[in-house]
């Protein structure tokens, strides 16, 4: 190798090592709080609805909704994230919140990494008398957390005439 080459080709690796630096050390500035990436590789759930964890505590999704409806009327159904809600910021945020009606998707809300919000959500959900041939659906909320992974919780609701 003529010394040109040489010089050129460390010139470059040392131009490369010290973005690379920079990089790292930005990441660490705006993400300074590791993911967990076990809470990555399954839905996660409350093991014990009665004792949760500090954890579940903030990703469980939360879902008010009546305990009977009327098929084909209109009825209000709010998701929170947790029952302590769940901080919004650059380094830890909700991505989204969807509701499914059983397996069905109902909705779903993008979410930007601010403080500007709170992770709740409010969707008018109507059933038809055909989606409930037993008397009842399960509503199922799920959330995903850019640290803490994807949620679920789930509520039924008995559905007359």
């Amino acid at each position: 190798m003529d010394r040109r080459t040489f010089l050129k080709t460390a010139t470059l690796g040392a131009m490369a090592a010290g973005i690379t630096r920079e990089a790292a050390a930005a990441a660490e500035k705006y993400f300074p709080v590791k993911a967990d990436q076990s809470l990555f590789a399954t839905i996660n759930r409350a093991k014990d609805p009665a004792k949760l964890s500090p954890l579940e505590q903030k990703h469980v999704p939360v879902i008010k909704a009546p305990a009977k409806v009327k098929s084909g009327e209109p009825f209000t159904v709010e998701v929170t994230v947790g029952e302590v809600v769940h901080p919004m910021g650059m380094t830890h945020w909700i991505e989204f919140i969807e509701l499914n009606v059983g397996n069905e998707p109902a909705g779903r809300v993008e979410m930007q990494p601010r403080g500007f919000l709170n992770p709740k959500v409010t969707f008018t959900v109507v059933i038809p008398k055909e989606a409930a041939p037993a008397g009842k659906i399960t509503l199922v909320a799920h959330e995903r957390c850019n640290l803490h992974g994807y949620w679920e919780g789930s509520v039924d609701v008995t559905v007359t005439g």
